[in-house]
């Protein structure tokens, strides 16, 4: 089983060294000095205070890698629809291409049923990039739970967490979604097949949606804006929005949103990715993981007052910031 991990940075580098030390036949796409020093020194992982480098096959060029049975796609979801190009090179007839990116995925109504089967999400697959580039047919879903970070070129820092929930936009239990689930189970991951993955995609998208913009817009980091009252307000209303979104396309939700929040401030003084990309200098994730919610709101005739009024001022801060086109 060939995989490929295109776009190793945190996760994805988290994912191909697990890979690498179970024996896999894994290579990694990167780029920039992260690539040169996976090439000049390995990978390395430090993981429970351990340290190990791995030798990993890794280029720019997927090209040089060949065809792959599963390409696993790591990058930033505003990253993926100018990359399918450069993806081609690794996909065959039977490759499958794994969705590992944050918010609703652009496959979301593939195999969904109903009125709404087969309907495209401009926000998160602009001019239908990846429906058109990859196809549909080709998709198995994931939800991705680790957190990681690069510590510095070629060194990935893994903080908790070891879940990736697999899915097929079918529900089906595939031959190809169990024998990557047998593969990432036999590298130490948590790899479950889900039959309803759509509902674990809004659980932690519920999450996303409103903490990461709220935590961008205030700079205020978790435990703060889940117990401020006003600002849970905020989080509350926009996560009931969602939820009325959700559920009239048939999803269901395990927990209540008071819970979802007192899960969040549970997490402590955490600063969301949106608000490290800010910090940063880099495009935050904000069609994705709010944008396409409110595309959603529209499709299913939903209001969505608050979040509305949160986007406005996201992209706003974005575009200040020379982030947002």
């Amino acid at each position: 089983m060939k995989i490929c991990i295109f776009g190793a940075g945190a996760i994805g580098g988290y994912l191909g060294s697990k890979l690498a030390e179970a024996g896999a036949e894994v290579s990694l796409v990167a780029r920039g000095p992260h690539l040169a020093a996976i090439k000049k020194n390995g990978l390395s992982l430090i993981e429970g205070g351990e340290t190990k480098t791995f030798s990993v096959k890794a280029s720019e060029d997927p090209a040089e890698l060949g065809i792959q049975d599963y390409v696993i796609v790591t990058l930033k979801a505003h990253s993926v629809p100018p990359a399918v190009g450069k993806i081609q090179p690794l996909i065959g007839p039977e490759t499958t291409i794994v969705s590992g990116v944050n918010g609703l995925p652009w496959w979301y109504f593939h195999k969904i049923g109903g009125p709404l089967e087969g309907t495209r999400l401009e926000t998160v697959d602009p001019g239908n990039a990846q429906w058109d580039g990859f196809g549909p047919d080709r998709v198995l879903g994931c939800v991705v739970y680790p957190a990681a970070e690069v510590i510095e070129p070629g060194v990935v820092r893994h903080i908790e967490g070891n879940r990736f929930s697999l899915g097929e936009p079918d529900g089906s239990k595939s031959d190809r979604a169990m024998a990557l689930s047998r593969a990432l189970g036999a590298a130490g991951l948590r790899a479950p097949v889900r039959p309803r993955l759509r509902d674990e995609i809004w659980v932690k998208l519920w999450g996303n949606l409103s903490f990461n913009p709220i935590s961008a817009l205030t700079h205020a980091t978790l435990d703060v804006l889940c117990t401020d009252p006003d600002t849970r307000e905020v989080v509350r209303k926009m996560m009931l929005e969602a939820q009325e979104i959700a559920e009239a396309l048939g999803v269901k939700f395990p927990i209540d949103v008071e819970r979802r929040i007192d899960g969040g401030a549970a997490v402590g003084a955490h600063r969301t990715s949106m608000l490290q990309d800010l910090d940063a200098g880099r495009p935050m994730e904000i069609d994705a993981l709010l944008g396409s919610v409110q595309e959603l709101g529209q499709v299913t005739e939903t209001p969505t007052p608050t979040i509305d009024t949160v986007l406005a001022l996201l992209k706003l801060r974005g575009r200040v910031a020379g982030l947002y086109p």
